[in-house]
C-alpha cells in the first residue's frame, strides 16, 4: 500500500451506526455525551489520551495523537443504529445497569432520541434471546437491501458527511467460511437463497460495505471476516477491521504471556474461567454462541506462545477457557486464571489473577477508538483489512496465508508506526545505537 499523500480533512459530521443497542453500545454513546459535556473523562481511549512519540527521545516531540492525526472531533458524532428489542437507548442503558443512575440522568435526554431501527434477525444464530424489533423480508438479500435503504436514510436525515459501522451486536453461532462466502457474486447468491451459513452481521457488513461505509466487527463471528466482503472492500475503497474486542481476560493475556515469553518462562497450563451476567453470558450459554467465543479466546496463547519454536517451554501447555451466565454479576465480568509456570532448571511457579472487571466499560473507548481511526484511514484512501488495529481485538483480520499478531505491545507498536507512516514521520524501531555513537 502506498504512503497516503494527503489525508482528506475531517469535514462535517460523522455518523456511527451500530448494530445492537445493548450494553456495550449504550454505554459508549452515553460516555462520548458525558465527555462533550464536560462531566467524564474519555479513561481508555488512545485517541483522546493517548500520546505518540516523534523523532529522537532527546526531541521531546509527544503530541497528543488526536493533535498529530486529523480525527473527527466528538462534537461531531452523530449515532444510529439497529435492535431486536424496541427500547430507546435511554432505556436500553437503564436495563444494562452498567451506569449508574445519576450519569444517565445526565445524558438522559440525549439518549432518549436514539430510537433502534428494527433488526435482521435470525434465531438460528442466536438463540438464547428474541425480540419483537425485527424486519421482515423474503429473503436475506431482501433483509441487506433493507439495511442499505436505512443506511442511505440515516446519512440523509442525519446529514452526516460520512459513517461508520461497528458491530456491538451478539455473539453468533459458530459458522465455519464454506465457498458461498468466497466471492462477491456467490455471497450474493446465497443471500437470495437464504443460504444458512449466512449470519446476520454478513448482512450488516455487506450493506455497509457496498454503502462506501466503514465496517468494524466487535463480535467473534465471521461477519466481514470472508473473501467475499474483503474484495468488496477493496472494490468500494472501504476499511475494514476486527475480530472481538479485546477486554477483560484476554487483554490480560496479551499482556502477562508476551511476559512470560520474553524472559524464557515456560508454561503448563492456563485455565480461565469467567463468570458474567450481561445478555452476553446469556447469548454465551448457547453451545454454538459458545463455539465461536471459544475459537477467538483460546487462538491467543498459541500465536503469541508459538510452540512450535518453543516446544520445551510451550509444547505442551494444557490451555481451557470456560464462560458462565450468573445473572447476579450483571456486567461486572469476573475473570479468573489460574497460571502455571516454570523457570530456571524446570521448577514450578503459579500465578493467580482475579480481574473483576467491569466488561461495556473496557469496550466502549474501543468502539470510540475504532470509528475514530476507521474514518481516518478512509480519508486516508486506505482501504481493506486494517491489520493495524489488531490492538483492539481477540482474534485480529490479517491477509490471506498471515498469521495475526496478539502480543499487545507490538500491536500498540504497530498502531503508532502506522500513523508516523500516514503523516510522513520516522517510524520508531527503538534501537537507539545513535545515542551512543
Amino acid at each position: 500500500m502506498e504512503k497516503p499523500s494527503k489525508i482528506a480533512p475531517a469535514k462535517g459530521k460523522l455518523g456511527v451506526l451500530l448494530p445492537g443497542l445493548g450494553a456495550v453500545s449504550t454505554t459508549f454513546m452515553a460516555g462520548v455525551e458525558l465527555v462533550r459535556k464536560g462531566k467524564a473523562q474519555p479513561v481508555g481511549s488512545l485517541t483522546q489520551m493517548g500520546t505518540i512519540r516523534l523523532g529522537k527521545r532527546t526531541d521531546a516531540r509527544s503530541p497528543l495523537i488526536k493533535k498529530f492525526v486529523p480525527l473527527a472531533e466528538l462534537k461531531d458524532l452523530t449515532f444510529g443504529g439497529w435492535d431486536i428489542f424496541k427500547d430507546n437507548a435511554y432505556q436500553s442503558a437503564a436495563n444494562a445497569g452498567v451506569l449508574n443512575p445519576q450519569d444517565l440522568e445526565k445524558v438522559k435526554p440525549f439518549l432518549s432520541t436514539i430510537k433502534p431501527m428494527k433488526a435482521a434477525f435470525d434465531h438460528d444464530f442466536v438463540k438464547m434471546i428474541d425480540g419483537p424489533n425485527i424486519k421482515k423480508g423474503k429473503s436475506k438479500y431482501e433483509l441487506a437491501l433493507k439495511i442499505k435503504e436505512d443506511i442511505a436514510n440515516f446519512r440523509k436525515t442525519s446529514r452526516v458527511s460520512r459513517m461508520v459501522t461497528c458491530w456491538c451486536g451478539s455473539t453468533e453461532s459458530f459458522v465455519k467460511p464454506e465457498a458461498v462466502h468466497s466471492t462477491p457474486e456467490k455471497l450474493v447468491e446465497a443471500m437470495k437463497s437464504d443460504h444458512p451459513a449466512i449470519a446476520p452481521s454478513m448482512l450488516y457488513a455487506w450493506a455497509s460495505i457496498t454503502s462506501g461505509v466503514p465496517y468494524a466487527n466487535g463480535a467473534p463471528n465471521l461477519s466481514v471476516d470472508i473473501p467475499a466482503l474483503q474484495t468488496l472492500a477493496h472494490d468500494h475503497n472501504v476499511p475494514i477491521c476486527g475480530k472481538d474486542f479485546k477486554t477483560g481476560q484476554t487483554l490480560m493475556k496479551t499482556i502477562l504471556a508476551p511476559g512470560f515469553k520474553a524472559r524464557m518462562l515456560g508454561l503448563d497450563g492456563w485455565f480461565s474461567t469467567n463468570i458474567l451476567g450481561n445478555r452476553d453470558g446469556e447469548v454465551l450459554e448457547d453451545p454454538g454462541s459458545f463455539k465461536t467465543k471459544e475459537e477467538s479466546k483460546l487462538s491467543v496463547l498459541e500465536y503469541i506462545l508459538q510452540p512450535k519454536l518453543y516446544p520445551q517451554l510451550y509444547g505442551k501447555l494444557f490451555h481451557k477457557v470456560r464462560i458462565n451466565y450468573y445473572p447476579p454479576r450483571g456486567d461486572n465480568k469476573e475473570g479468573w486464571d489460574n497460571i502455571d509456570i516454570f523457570g530456571w532448571l524446570g521448577y514450578p511457579m503459579q500465578i493467580k489473577v482475579d480481574f473483576l472487571c467491569r466488561d461495556s466499560i473496557l469496550a466502549a473507548p474501543i468502539v470510540l477508538d475504532l470509528v475514530l481511526f476507521l474514518d481516518l484511514a478512509q480519508r486516508a484512501g486506505m482501504r481493506g483489512i486494517q491489520e493495524w488495529l489488531s490492538f483492539y481485538f481477540k482474534s485480529p483480520m490479517t491477509a490471506p496465508g498471515l498469521y495475526p499478531e496478539h502480543d499487545l505491545f507490538i500491536q500498540s507498536m504497530k498502531l503508532k508506526n502506522t500513523l508516523r507512516w500516514m503523516k510522513g514521520e520516522e517510524l520508531i524501531t527503538h534501537l537507539g545505537q545513535e545515542y551512543y555513537d
